[in-house]
């Protein structure tokens, strides 16, 4: 009985009729005359891409000295991925892979064998160089002159190596679209860049004078009636690419500047985990100024009512109110008028770091991008590199940008919330009655 009724609980397997099974036929014979003709359809027109592809690429070859360098590196790059997406389709169709660019088209163009470098050369356009380099030929020039006995260790000509590290940090092209303008491979590229870059830290290291410049940079602080200022502290915040260094993608890099924008002293390469007032403490600034006396340690400034100002910066809200580091007044009263009148000021102040660290971006694209490379110690090296060829520019007359331009800065840290110094509170305060009897005056 059991086993008869186990028979009659099982389920009968239902057959497939002819019917259907001629309607399945059907069906999938049509699917794969649909699927062949697809096919067919995108294998004809895929002689056509490539020869649409092919013409870009000589175009850009042919033009490569009349297109901004942006616009060839767009270009190049949309080759290169579109060139990428018909190799991949031939994967999936399962065809041969298609005939390689013929040796003439890969060199540059009728002049095959020449680089585009040495094609700029000949050239000998003075836009082209401010278009290409950033910089006008005679400051190229200077620069080349400074650097060159440092660049004696690599293979390709100083006037080679200079332009290419120049051309990358003004356009942020990678190592093989740089490497393919200046005639050498990838890895010589990325070699040379980082030589350049070592030579200018080398070379033009007095260029932060915080040290050797002070009385200067006190006078340029008058506009803003600032007696004894000796620069503006802030920090700024560098993106990093992928998973380099943890959640917290960021470098941190405080910089300190003069009245003109000039960077007087860099400290580059801190995490983004790490407080505003830690950077300061861990800094070569910092040491300087408690430990080894060596900045900051001028004459104190007497002012009209008889209090003394010693040497001080202007600091961003995140750091800590030292004797020699002035952030502004917290929670202001409209009825206090020298702690408006100091805020205002220091507000002003600190549009110049602001403005600095712009300009540094704007001039030098490599910056505005977000570091992707693997060797993520080498990018506070460039961020520093790229500081003093700003400061290189401005002692050669080179026009920076608009004055009046507003940069986007990067989110604002946290106002310091610990334990303020009694020595630096009142410093400031006798700098914000002088301003504000300043105001008056006005």
């Amino acid at each position: 009985m059991a086993t008869a009724g186990r028979k009659r609980g099982r389920k009968k397997k239902k057959k497939t009729t002819p019917r259907v099974t001629r309607k399945i036929t059907k069906f999938t014979k049509k699917f794969k005359a649909t699927l062949h003709l697809r096919h067919q359809h995108i294998t004809k027109h895929i002689p056509q891409l490539i020869s649409a592809i092919s013409s870009a690429h000589t175009f850009l070859l042919n033009h490569d000295l009349h297109l901004l360098p942006h616009q060839s590196l767009s270009l190049e790059s949309l080759i290169s991925s579109t060139s990428t997406s018909i190799s991949n389709i031939f994967s999936l169709l399962s065809l041969p892979p298609p005939p390689p660019r013929s040796s003439r088209a890969t060199l540059t163009s009728s002049r095959a064998g020449v680089c585009w470098f040495e094609r700029f050369l000949a050239a000998d356009s003075d836009t082209l160089w401010a278009e290409s380099f950033n910089v006008r030929e005679s400051s190229f020039t200077l620069l080349l002159r400074l650097l060159t006995p440092s660049l004696c260790s690599i293979s390709l000509s100083p006037n080679y190596a200079l332009a290419l590290t120049l051309y990358r940090l003004a356009h942020g092209g990678t190592f093989s679209a740089v490497s393919r303008r200046f005639g050498v491979d990838t890895s010589t590229a990325c070699r040379v860049f980082y030589t350049v870059c070592k030579a200018v830290n080398e070379n033009l290291g007095h260029l932060f004078e915080l040290k050797s410049d002070i009385n200067r940079v006190i006078v340029g602080f008058g506009w803003i009636s600032l007696p004894n200022c000796c620069g503006v502290l802030g920090i700024e915040k560098f993106e990093l690419g992928g998973d380099l260094i943890g959640e917290n993608e960021v470098l941190l890099v405080q910089g300190l500047v003069d009245s003109e924008g000039r960077f007087l002293d860099v400290s580059a390469g801190w995490p983004g985990s790490m407080r505003p007032e830690t950077v300061l403490q861990k800094s070569k600034l910092y040491l300087g100024v408690e430990e080894s006396k060596e900045y900051l340690n001028g004459s104190a400034f007497e002012l009209n009512d008889g209090n003394l100002i010693p040497q001080y910066i202007l600091g961003d809200s995140c750091f800590p109110i030292l004797p020699w580091v002035l952030t502004p007044y917290k929670g202001l009263s409209e009825e206090d008028g020298a702690e408006m009148a100091f805020n205002s000021v220091h507000r002003k102040g600190m549009e110049l770091v602001g403005r600095a660290f712009g300009r540094v971006r704007e001039k030098w694209k490599l910056l505005a991008k977000k570091w992707n490379e693997q060797c993520v110690e080498a990018f506070p090296f460039v961020i520093v590199t790229c500081c003093l060829l700003h400061n290189f520019l401005i002692k050669c007359s080179e026009a920076v940008t608009d004055e009046t331009k507003e940069y986007p800065r990067c989110e604002e840290f946290p106002v310091f919330d610990g334990e303020d110094d009694e020595s630096g509170k009142e410093v400031r305060d006798a700098l914000a009655a002088h301003l504000f009897r300043v105001s008056q005056r006005e």
